[in-house]
């Protein structure tokens, strides 16, 4: 089988993106592993299929895999690529589109300047919706890992994350400490693991082991729940700027109830064509 790709990121996370709805795209685990692979196959931290909704008020349907060959929920570098790709290769004129995701609707726009806002929706902190094993919602929760206690905050934008604070991100042990996050067992369905440190009240520099991926150069949906995280801690306002290390973001919350919007870069690197 022969399938046609486009080579995308955001601030250095990068995807294959692959066009479910001009071409049949049905892959196996071992080839989505395959694609992700950078000795073997293309490379990326993540695949996205972009797709025919299946719900009227959407656009498209919006799938993301990660290198390791596990579906997920959402991805916020990823969204702002799909936006671009979408409108780049004229599957739409619409500058701004709705997409459907696991977890619900998103809403990227095409922006002047060349950047990609996406409304992410609300985060959710209940620990049954992140999914998180504890009684109550509280803003930071203690966590035991390698014979440490964390202060971590729960948040999902659509997909799992935990947030701690510390003092210096380039030296925050996230290869120790990020795979035992991740992996927690009080986290039923794995977590992306956030080191945010906070500069002022308006500025973070954050490092994030993701699920299913390890640490990539930047995280959209982390960003956006590492200022949510610091926001709701009083530690933040609204607008974010989110430094990692493959650029900035922009994050901002209005605060409970109101949706997080998510601005950032989204770049084509090359299109091609690869046999599976």
């Amino acid at each position: 089988m022969k399938l046609k790709f486009t080579k995308m990121h955001g601030l250095g996370n990068d995807f294959v993106v692959l066009d479910g709805v001009r071409q049949s795209v049905s892959l196996t685990p071992e080839q989505l592993r395959y694609l992700g692979d950078r000795h073997f196959g293309v490379g990326c931290d993540q695949i996205l299929l972009v797709e025919k909704p299946t719900r009227p008020e959407a656009d498209f349907r919006y799938r993301i895999f990660n290198a390791d060959g596990g579906e997920v929920e959402q991805c916020g570098n990823g969204a702002r690529c799909f936006a671009r790709f979408v409108h780049d290769q004229g599957l739409t004129d619409r500058r701004e589109i709705r997409v459907e995701t696991q977890k619900g609707i998103i809403a990227p726009r095409l922006e002047g300047d060349g950047n990609v806002t996406v409304d992410m929706g609300e985060p959710r902190f209940l620990p049954a919706e992140i999914p998180f094993l504890h009684d109550d919602d509280v803003v930071i929760h203690s966590l035991d890992v390698a014979d440490e206690t964390l202060e971590i905050s729960v948040v999902s934008m659509g997909n799992p994350h935990a947030v701690q604070v510390v003092a210096d991100v380039e030296t925050a042990p996230v290869g120790a400490h990020g795979p035992l996050i991740e992996k927690h067992e009080r986290f039923p369905q794995r977590v992306n693991a956030g080191f945010m440190q906070i500069v002022d009240r308006h500025t973070i520099r954050l490092r994030v082991y993701e699920r299913g991926a390890g640490e990539t150069l930047a995280c959209g949906t982390g960003a956006c729940a590492a200022a949510v995280a610091g926001i709701r801690r009083g530690e933040l306002e609204s607008p974010v700027r989110v430094h990692t290390r493959g650029g900035e973001l922009t994050i901002a919350w209005g605060g409970e109830g109101r949706p997080v919007l998510m601005t950032g870069p989204a770049v084509t690197v090359f299109t091609g064509e690869i046999e599976l």
